[in-house]
C-alpha cells in the first residue's frame, strides 16, 4: 500500500503554489508539510483528498491512478480541515456521530462516548458546540480520528488551539494509526513529536 505523487503542479491566480512536486508515502509513515501561510499546504491536502484538482502530475494509490474527484480517493482518505467543522447547535456527541456518519462509519454509541472521554471531554458530551472552548472543539476532532478506519489521514493544522496535553493526545492517536499500517499527511507550523517514521516537505511560493 503506497501513496505516490508525481509531478504535481498547481497555481492560484498569478501564484505558482507548487511545481513538479513528487513524494512517496508507505504504510506506517507520516508526511509533515511545512511552509509559510499561502505556500500551498492546505491546497496540497485538498488535492490528496480529491477536493481540488491539480493542473499537472498524478496520484497513485496501490499503483492505481486516482483520477479527478474519483470515489476511491474519497473512500480511502479522511480529511480534517483547519476549521473545526462543528455545528454550534449540536452537542459534542451529536457532532461526533454526524461526522462518523459522513465518513461512512457505523460505530456503537458506547464507543463514541468512550472516545470523547479518552480525549478529555468526559462530562461535556451534552454541551452544544458553541459552549465548548476552541481546544475542546479540537478534541471532538481527535475523538473522530481515534475511531477512524480510513488508511490515509489528511490533517490541516490539527494541533491549533490544543494545550500540551491535547498535543500529546494527538501524537498518540496518530502514532497508533501509523503503527497499524496507516498513513498521515499533516500540515503544521508547530513542532510535532510522533513516535513513527516522519518525512518532512517544505513548501515555498514559486514564481509563475
Amino acid at each position: 500500500m503506497t501513496l505516490a505523487a508525481t509531478g504535481l503542479t498547481l497555481s492560484r491566480g498569478p501564484r505558482r503554489l507548487f511545481s513538479d512536486l513528487s513524494f512517496r508515502l508507505v504504510p506506517g509513515q507520516a508526511l509533515v508539510l511545512r511552509g509559510a501561510n499561502g505556500s500551498g499546504k492546505t491546497t496540497l491536502l485538498r488535492v490528496l483528498a480529491g477536493l481540488t484538482v491539480a493542473e499537472g502530475g498524478e496520484l497513485r494509490w496501490h499503483g492505481e491512478r486516482w483520477t479527478a474527484l474519483c470515489a476511491g480517493q474519497r473512500a480511502a482518505s479522511l480529511y480534517l480541515g483547519h476549521a473545526n467543522a462543528l455545528k454550534d447547535e449540536l452537542t459534542a456527541a451529536e457532532n461526533l456521530a454526524e461526522a462518523l456518519a459522513f465518513d461512512g462509519m457505523v460505530i456503537a454509541g458506547s464507543l463514541q462516548r468512550q472516545s470523547l472521554d479518552n480525549m478529555g471531554l468526559a462530562g461535556r458530551h451534552h454541551l452544544p458546540a458553541r459552549r465548548l472552548s476552541q481546544g475542546q472543539k479540537r478534541r471532538v476532532g481527535l475523538a473522530r480520528l481515534a475511531l477512524a478506519r480510513k488508511p490515509l489521514w489528511l490533517l490541516d493544522e490539527p494541533t491549533n488551539a490544543l494545550d500540551a496535553d491535547g498535543v500529546a493526545l494527538f501524537s498518540t492517536v496518530v502514532a497508533g494509526h501509523l503503527q497499524q499500517g496507516g498513513m498521515a499527511c499533516v500540515a503544521s507550523h508547530l513542532p510535532l513529536s510522533i513516535a513513527a517514521p516522519v518525512l518532512e516537505l517544505v513548501l515555498s511560493e514559486l514564481p509563475i
